[in-house]
């Protein structure tokens, strides 16, 4: 039987801005080159603060020190020909990232990581992977920050909770004589 529940896709985002210049990376995907935000999905057991921080020295060889939670974004896309429909669900930081840690190697797919300016990246919107990437970095030149505790990480995600389950006729036992 298949799970007819709607799992979207939870990933995470940074966006740097320096001197007036936004880090983005340039990557293959199935539709060709884009653009990106440093950005991935969340892997299991970790938090958004750590997997953005992850996914930014991944995808930039740089390490990513998030001060900022910019927002929590949604977008779709379909792919017919593969029959995907596809929702992400995105959290966003933003923060401040050191130079290139010498000798390390981008992630797979990921061709470069390039500043642009706000003009640049508005210019650009036809090349970016999802309308996500603009609208995080408008969101971010707007002034738009929330403290990072604003997403609350429970002590389960570290250590989870271990549901049984309730106890059947078998194994409780028949009061029936």
């Amino acid at each position: 039987m298949s799970d007819p529940r709607w799992k979207p896709n939870v990933t995470v985002a940074a966006v740097v801005e320096q001197a007036g210049r936004y880090l983005l990376i340039e990557e293959q995907t199935p539709e060709g080159l884009r653009l990106n935000n440093p950005a991935g999905h969340l892997d299991p057991g970790e938090s958004p603060v750590q997997g953005v921080i992850r996914e930014t020295l991944e995808e930039t060889a740089c390490v990513f020190e998030p001060q900022h939670f910019l927002g929590l974004y949604m977008a779709r896309f379909v792919r017919p020909d593969r029959a995907e429909d596809v929702t992400y669900v995105r959290l966003a930081y933003s923060g401040t990232v050191g130079e290139p840690l010498p000798g390390r190697a981008l992630d797979s797919g990921i061709v470069r990581r390039l500043w642009l300016t706000l003009d640049e990246v508005r210019a650009s919107a036809a090349q970016h992977r999802s309308p996500l990437v603009l609208r995080c970095i408008e969101d971010h030149a707007a002034g738009r920050r929330f403290p990072l505790d604003v997403v609350t990480i429970d002590a389960t995600l570290l250590a989870p909770e271990i549901k049984a389950a309730p106890p059947t006729d078998a194994t409780r036992g028949s009061a029936r004589t």
